[in-house]
């Protein structure tokens, strides 16, 4: 990694989901979308069920992944995304998620309910993200 870059880890529970140097990740927290650039002051954020995008150093290549909420921490030009959950767009069965979507839909409690629609939303928005 070069001076010029930042360092990021994408970290599900039970697995580190990708690792590598990237010049800028955007995020939405609880407090909005929020950009990373080298430099940036050091924060400590919720995250929401959303897309994760990771630019790469060549800027031609974005990771995209779904994060069923979480933390962002950055310190210095390093920057961890940590999530229960996260799956890489390329991983996202389309068909599976927006069958989850409509599952959501109709479910009751409303606070399990909305979450499972975040959820089946954010990784639908993935994949389209991805393409």
């Amino acid at each position: 990694m070069t001076d010029d870059h930042l360092h990021v880890e994408l970290v599900a529970a039970d697995r580190t989901v990708w690792s590598g140097s990237a010049t800028m990740v955007i995020a939405r927290t609880t407090e909005g979308d929020v950009g990373v650039l080298r430099g940036h002051a050091p924060m400590l954020s919720l995250l929401t069920d959303a897309v994760v995008e990771i630019v790469r150093d060549d800027e031609d290549e974005v990771i995209i992944a779904a994060a069923d909420g979480g933390f962002l921490s950055v310190a210095g030009d390093r920057i961890s995304i940590l999530s229960e959950h996260v799956v890489l767009s390329e991983d996202i069965d389309i068909d599976e998620a927006r069958a989850e979507l409509e599952t959501a839909r109709g479910l009751l409690p409303a606070d399990e309910a909305e979450r499972r629609l975040r959820r089946a939303e954010a990784r639908i928005r993935a994949v389209e993200k991805a393409r």
